[in-house]
């Protein structure tokens, strides 16, 4: 099979040396410990890494292969995007487009997140691309919590910028509460069946409970998106 072009670094360099499976997992376990093979399968079989196969079948990574993988688990852990959501920005990336607006951008590229715990107000307000009013008023109707000093921490940026982008649709926060109550309800399914595992004292049963809850909320976040879009599709006929 020849190797796909990536944004990621020279895909086709044949005389580059090639990493196995245990091998890549020793390279990101520094930054992401709950890394697994497992997981590195699982994301290979939902066509985000394309590891080359040797004839006897064992995976071989490039640098390039290595890391998208990073940009997946990076996206994942610091964005909470969806695998699906994912595979578009790579494949985008891949294309040479722009990335969508809340996308993180691979190593080298746009400016990054900001790397503190939590952000002042008006400096959140101004990475989410929400304006002062409306950050009070997703405070004010539950879509954004800050703590005791009034900081927002930097993991809700996604929730404060999806804000803003409906926003600009003439969805304000106070129509929001439908998505909350919604989370919440999901959130408590998914704890039901995880939050068990999570108190394993195995620290294999917590890794394998960290990557079902990766999975799961993925999954609801495409279940999600697949009923909406059933319940308006009469809309797009014509």
């Amino acid at each position: 099979m020849a190797s796909r072009a990536s944004a990621f670094g020279d895909a086709d360099d044949q005389h580059a040396p090639r990493l196995t499976i245990g091998e890549v997992l020793n390279v990101l376990r520094d930054d992401f410990p709950d890394v697994t093979i497992s997981k590195i399968r699982y994301l290979e079989s939902e066509d985000l890494v394309h590891p080359q196969r040797t004839p006897s079948g064992y995976r071989k990574f490039s640098s390039a292969d290595v890391a998208r993988l990073r940009y997946v688990l990076a996206a994942q852990r610091d964005h909470y995007l969806p695998l699906k959501v994912i595979k578009e920005h790579l494949d985008a990336l891949d294309r040479g487009e722009p990335l969508p607006g809340s996308a993180p951008a691979p190593a080298g590229g746009a400016a990054p997140e900001p790397d503190a715990g939590s952000l002042p107000p008006e400096q959140f307000a101004r990475a989410a691309g929400l304006a002062p009013g409306q950050l009070a008023d997703c405070v004010q109707f539950g879509l954004l919590a800050p703590d005791a000093e009034g900081r927002h921490p930097a993991a809700d940026l996604p929730i404060a910028r999806a804000a803003a982008g409906l926003a600009r649709h003439g969805i304000e926060p106070r129509h929001l509460r439908v998505y909350q109550n919604g989370a919440e309800r999901e959130a408590g399914l998914v704890e039901q069946l995880v939050a068990p595992v999570l108190r394993a004292r195995s620290e294999e049963a917590r890794t394998r409970a960290t990557e079902k809850l990766q999975e799961l909320v993925a999954l609801s976040a495409q279940l999600h998106g697949a009923l909406l879009e059933a319940r308006l599709r009469d809309l797009l006929r014509p």
